[in-house]
């Protein structure tokens, strides 16, 4: 590999992907920034014509085939900041690698509202469900989807803005762009994290 190359990102050889969207339990905040993980994995699981979200004792999930594969929804229920401890039986998941089968999906106050970007690894940005997932698995080398939510103004606490609800018309940006957010959670399980980046980062 010369200096200047993209390093490969391992292909999935497994037969089942992950898709862990990264939110709060409770319908206070349902509609808040913090939960567009939410937002997208159930527009995806309509879309897919999944059976409804099962209770587990740190998560909701469903599964179904899709495309020759098993995809397995996850919605964390232990708060954002302690999203990895729903992650703690993927390890039981046959033949599985974070780095090619799993996909997290969250909100990101860096970004302006309605940005996209898939990521096939790296920091957590400030993000505290995001460095929970990391340090339940030991390593920052899975995809993420990260949506803008909006950046804070100056002088707003951080959790106080990813905690409050989006103005109507910043919701209705995000909410138009489920459709295609699903389509791309969708590449990402069959294609792989580069045809997803390709495609879709903006």
């Amino acid at each position: 590999m010369t200096p200047d190359a993209e390093p490969a990102h391992r292909v999935s050889r497994g037969g089942t992907r992950v898709v862990v969207g990264l939110g709060n339990p409770g319908p206070e905040y349902d509609d808040t920034r913090h939960n567009v993980g939410w937002w997208v994995l159930d527009r995806f699981a309509y879309d897919h014509e999944f059976e409804p979200f099962e209770r587990r004792r740190a998560r909701l999930e469903t599964a179904r085939r899709l495309g020759g594969r098993t995809v397995v929804l996850v919605k964390p229920r232990t708060y954002m900041n302690r999203s990895g401890l729903a992650l703690t039986a993927l390890g039981r998941i046959g033949g599985f690698d974070a780095e090619a089968d799993l996909l997290v999906v969250t909100d990101d106050a860096n970004l302006d509202v309605g940005r996209v970007r898939f990521r096939p690894g790296g920091g957590a940005g400030g993000h505290n469900g995001l460095r929970s997932v990391t340090s339940a698995l030991g390593t920052p080398d899975y995809a993420r989807l990260r949506v803008g939510v909006g950046t804070k103004p100056p002088g707003e606490d951080l959790s106080g803005w990813v905690l409050s609800p989006m103005p109507a018309e910043d919701e209705d940006v995000v909410t138009a762009l489920l459709p295609e957010l699903s389509g791309a959670v969708a590449v990402w399980a069959e294609e792989g994290i580069e045809t997803a980046m390709n495609r879709f980062n903006r």
